[in-house]
């Protein structure tokens, strides 16, 4: 190796990570623009990802995704003003609202879902099924001791 060049390393976490994330979101989105859906981007997907069909709060949203509640606040203003969700008192406390998904983010949460699991399909197509099940299992393992060490939990350790 010359001087001033840098030896390249295999990737880490994190970089793997970032490319499974964006490759998935940008056939996501690039699908869902092609089947209707053109004005979402992933940024949307904080809220569309975590949205009950019933409902949630935003607090709810903003605890699952892992964001600042004004973070998700802003996202759903701008699915509000889309047509994806709507805000509505919640039946369980007045003084609350609910972000509930319009037949517009209805269509678009059961066009994600056959996405992803179209592309779950294949992926476990080429590897095998024991395998990506497998594979499935150490990651939902690993990002929950990921989001175990943010939230100061034993099980990060």
């Amino acid at each position: 190796m010359r001087r001033g060049e840098r030896k390249l390393r295999e990737p880490d976490l994190g970089v793997l990570t970032g490319q499974l994330l964006f490759a998935v979101q940008e056939e996501l989105f690039a699908t869902l623009a092609d089947q209707g859906h053109p004005g979402l981007r992933p940024q949307t997907g904080l809220v569309l990802a975590y949205l009950d069909a019933e409902g949630s709060r935003a607090t709810e949203l903003a605890r699952r995704c892992g964001q600042h509640k004004q973070v998700v606040g802003k996202v759903i203003d701008e699915l509000e003003a889309l047509g994806y969700v709507e805000r509505r008192p919640d039946p369980a406390d007045r003084r609350a609202k609910l972000v509930v998904p319009t037949p517009r983010g209805l269509d678009q949460m059961a066009r994600s879902d056959a996405i992803l699991a179209a592309v779950e399909q294949r992926h476990a197509e080429a590897v095998g099924a024991d395998a990506y099940a497998a594979f499935k299992e150490v990651f939902a393992y690993l990002a929950r001791r990921q989001r175990a060490w943010r939230d100061g939990t034993a099980a990060a350790r």
